[in-house]
Formats: structure tokens, C-alpha cells, sequence
């Protein structure tokens, strides 16, 4: 099942980030809400896990990547955008989902921050019990 759209679309969440990952054959450029790739994400173990999935698949240099991200923290952002761009692959073709599979690319990590209970300082700590 391939689609041969010009343009594929996939959404990829962490936390409270929310990725929406526009893949489309090109030339390499990245572009992160209006911004340049090495602007937005400065650390390049960030830049190296979002181009993972293409790296794993084919070359990063086939694929324009636009992407509009927001919530959550850099490192969430990151993981979101790298989860959208695999699903992105997989809507292309279908084949590749194995591969991305077994890696771990296509799998969200769900945990998020629990929340605060009342009667307490934070979700699970308690307040300094005394007993006199």
C-alpha cells in the first residue's frame, strides 16, 4: 500500500509536545516553525535523533522536512518531530515499517507527568508527618 502523494503528513506527540511532520522529496532542508534546523534545535545529538528514521531508511538529502511543533521542553520536541517523521515514511511506503519498527522509531512513549494530588506537595510526596 504506497501512496504517491506529493506531500505526506503524521503528527508525533511526547509529553505535551505536539509534532506536525510535512515530508516531501527534495533537497534536505529542514525547516521548524519558520526557523532553520540548527537554529532551532543548537545540540547536535538532537538534530542526529530527528534525522534517525531517514538515516535508517535512505538518506536525509531525498526529503524537504517542514515541521510545526509546539509544548513540552526541547528533548520532547525532538522526540515528538522524530516520531512523526517515521510515521511520515510509513504512510509513504508501506515496506519500511519493520524496519522503523524494530528500532523502536514508531512506538510513543506515553508516560507523562502525573498530577498533583490535593492534600499533598506534589503527586506522590507527603507532607512531613508528626506525630506530636
Amino acid at each position: 500500500m504506497e501512496h504517491n502523494s506529493e506531500q505526506n503528513r503524521a503528527t508525533g506527540r511526547r509529553k505535551t509536545a505536539v509534532a506536525s511532520v510535512y515530508l516531501k522529496s527534495g533537497q534536505g532542508a529542514v525547516n521548524i516553525n519558520g526557523r532553520m534546523f540548527a537554529d532551532y534545535f543548537p545540540l547536535e545529538m538532537q538534530r542526529r535523533m530527528i534525522l534517525s528514521p531517514l538515516v535508517k531508511v535512505s538518506k536525509p538529502e531525498h526529503y524537504d522536512i517542514l515541521v510545526r511543533v509546539g509544548g513540552g521542553g526541547i528533548e520532547a520536541q525532538a522526540e515528538a518531530i522524530r516520531l512523526g517523521i517515521a510515521r511520515a515514511l510509513v504512510q509513504q511506503n508501506a515496506t519500511l515499517k519493520p524496519k522503523l519498527k524494530d528500532v523502536g522509531y514508531l512506538t510513543r512513549d506515553s508516560r507523562k507527568k502525573e498530577r498533583k494530588k490535593y492534600g499533598q506537595p506534589g503527586a506522590r510526596k507527603r507532607f512531613q508527618f508528626s506525630k506530636r
